[in-house]
């Protein structure tokens, strides 16, 4: 349902030729479009999935980048239960150590945007 709503505004704005819809699991479709040969090749890349499965997109993400391209991860605040050290539960550690992962990762200029849940602006060096 959600699918053909977004699908009749790609068409109002011309992009459907550019949108390949992929329903299935985030990792996999990441792995086969590494194995279809397109790594590289993107500009732009949004992950808004489960939290515990970030660092794999991360990587296959980063794979798929040009340099310069993009990575947009949404939710790396957790409605701020990253910053509180009283909030200890899996999914706020698993970002925590994500956040920390990002911060010392060379092939990347990190940007964190303190809005909503926090989105974080990962922009592929080389």
């Amino acid at each position: 349902e959600y699918t053909a709503i977004a699908q009749r505004y790609w068409i109002e704005a011309g992009v459907s030729h550019k949108i390949d819809l992929r329903i299935a699991p985030a990792a996999d479709t990441l792995a086969e479009l590494i194995a279809g040969g397109v790594a590289g090749t993107f500009d732009f890349a949004f992950i808004d999935a489960d939290k515990r499965g970030y660092r794999q997109y991360y990587e296959q993400v980063l794979q798929l980048l040009r340099p310069g391209g993009l990575e947009a991860i949404d939710n790396v605040l957790w409605s701020g239960r990253v910053a509180d050290p009283e909030v200890s539960n899996r999914r706020t550690e698993a970002i925590r150590s994500f956040n920390r992962f990002l911060h010392e990762d060379h092939r990347i200029s990190l940007s964190l945007l303190p809005l909503a849940d926090g989105l974080t602006l990962a922009l592929k060096r080389f």
